[in-house]
């Protein structure tokens, strides 16, 4: 077989096409977006190839004609043109203070003054990058084009510091020009992971069309399920016969770890290209998005706003402008996770104009639920695989008293970020977690005419009901007894009852000083 080049961490488009590496022909996206002057912005997780799209557009607009040889773009584009481009990306450095924003601001006019022999006029970015424009316009006689890469990257940088509004302020102050520029700009493309809402940055492009939801474009990142088949068809093959699975097993695998990305309603599926080109390059089904690096800023918003997993599992329905922008002043984090990648786009109700949100794979939602559980409980990294194994055991020996022991010592105190008022909600969601992290069935909260069930879980041959209570100053068994007897008073286990499966209804009582599992109480059916 052909020697075949997989662009794992390659972003230069021209350095991947000289390179002869696989390229996944994305230049029909390229071309319909390129004949327009309106101002664009999309929104996507880390490692999707947002650097590479705007590498390419960078390629097309200096009329790099001979890199497109046999691509989409090649057979349509008939007056090849070349353009004065301005590229901005802030990937380069961390922006935790605003005065390392101010000198990567510095050094992009510095950079480009000095492409385009343009003399600098004074200290100011916000001045010298409107003087850049309009110089380059004149010197050349032909409109700029602009590309903006991780725009979003010093905000999250500084998240919940003090200089997050600063690098904001800066931000928006650096891209004041645009605006009035606008008849020198021949194509504008803005691209990160959030988009902020609230204090504008763009507030001066009044017509940014922001097609992150669109779903035309869907698929201009990551690597649609059509474009799978298509282009990696021998690396699927190599991957099958090395974890000695038959081709569709391997396929039907792939889709289960790294598939499952839809940026629009009723849109194609889209795989992590960086996972999937991983596993093809390693041939064994790793967990490559978290091994590359958890972000930062998902750290600072679990330290900011520490439970709130609630929000986040079982498949969360809002409606759009819910988590479509990242409002700094608002306690919603939705928007933030979903755009960074841990959610996805599972489901439309057109009717309601409702979305469902949840965990685009399994990759990512081991690795989400591993974040959480090694911030919110008290066992040891080292340790906790075993418990979770242990845990795993417990049920399946319907030893309900060592599968709650362990959760009991993994929550004996509460974290110093939890709040004593917060107690509640981080017990419930730790228990969740933690059952979650077994890969059994786990539903929480599941709603029935009469209430809802706190968690619910699902093995082989057995269901666990767990209503989760506050000891409230109370006897423990008193509170343990009123949450079974609420799990039958409301007819939790009624759905489960027909699947012949052995049932278990569990009171779990907690201490509401903060201390941890107090009790429980069990109860066979």
């Amino acid at each position: 077989m052909e020697e075949r080049f997989l662009p794992i961490g390659i972003q230069d488009f021209e350095k991947l096409r000289k390179g002869g590496y696989v390229y996944v022909d994305k230049t029909k996206y390229v071309y319909e977006l390129a004949r327009l002057s309106t101002p664009f912005f999309l929104s996507r997780p880390r490692r999707f190839g947002k650097s590479l799209l705007l590498s390419t557009f960078e390629a097309f607009f200096l009329g790099k004609k001979e890199l497109f040889d046999g691509l989409y773009i090649s057979e349509k584009e008939k007056e090849w043109s070349e353009w004065p481009v301005i590229k901005i990306s802030f990937g380069v450095n961390s922006y935790e203070n605003n005065e390392r924003l101010k000198e990567r601001l510095n050094a992009i006019v510095t950079e480009n003054e000095k492409l385009y022999k343009i003399e600098k006029q004074n200290n100011d970015p916000a001045e010298r990058f409107a003087y850049l424009i309009h110089g380059i316009f004149e010197k050349t006689g032909k409109q700029v084009v602009i590309l903006i890469d991780e725009y979003d990257k010093p905000i999250l940088d500084a998240l919940y510091t003090d200089f997050e509004e600063q690098n904001r302020q800066e931000l928006r102050s650096f891209y004041s020009p645009l605006k009035d520029c606008d008849k020198y700009i021949r194509f504008l493309f803005i691209t990160g992971i959030t988009k902020v809402s609230h204090v504008n940055i763009f507030s001066g492009l009044n017509q940014l069309n922001d097609i992150s939801l669109n779903y035309d474009f869907s698929s201009i990142c990551g690597i649609s399920e059509t474009e799978f088949e298509e282009y990696f068809e021998p690396e699927i093959k190599n991957l099958a016969l090395r974890r000695k699975l038959s081709y569709q097993q391997a396929k039907e695998k792939l889709a289960a770890m790294y598939d499952g990305y839809h940026f629009s309603q009723d849109s194609e599926g889209v795989y992590n290209p960086f996972c999937l080109l991983k596993c093809f390059m390693e041939k064994s089904f790793g967990s490559y998005w978290f091994e590359s690096g958890t972000p930062s800023f998902l750290v600072k918003t679990l330290q900011n706003q520490p439970i709130f997993l609630a929000n986040l599992v079982n498949g969360r329905k809002v409606k759009e402008d819910q988590f479509k922008n990242y409002d700094p002043d608002s306690k919603n984090m939705l928007p933030v996770v979903y755009q960074s990648g841990y959610l996805t786009i599972k489901d439309y109700n057109p009717e309601r104009n409702v979305y469902t949100l949840d965990f685009p794979n399994e990759e990512i939602k081991y690795g989400f639920l591993n974040v959480l559980l090694k911030k919110f409980v008290t066992v040891p990294d080292d340790d906790l695989g075993l418990a979770i194994d242990n845990l795993c055991d417990a049920l399946e020996s319907h030893n309900i008293d060592q599968a709650l022991s362990i959760i009991k010592s993994a929550i004996a105190d509460l974290p110093t970020i939890v709040k004593k008022d917060m107690c509640e909600n981080y017990y419930e969601s730790v228990t969740h977690l933690m059952f979650r992290m077994t890969g059994y069935n786990v539903v929480s909260e599941l709603q029935n005419v009469a209430g809802r069930s706190d968690v619910i879980v699902t093995v082989k041959d057995s269901v666990f009901i767990f209503e989760l209570k506050m000891d409230k100053g109370q006897d423990f068994e008193k509170v343990a007894e009123t949450a079974l007897i609420q799990i039958d008073a409301n007819g939790y286990s009624e759905r489960f009852a027909v699947g012949g499966k052995q049932m278990f209804k569990v009171g779990v009582v907690f201490s509401s000083g903060g201390k941890g599992i107090v009790g429980w109480k069990v109860k066979m059916s």
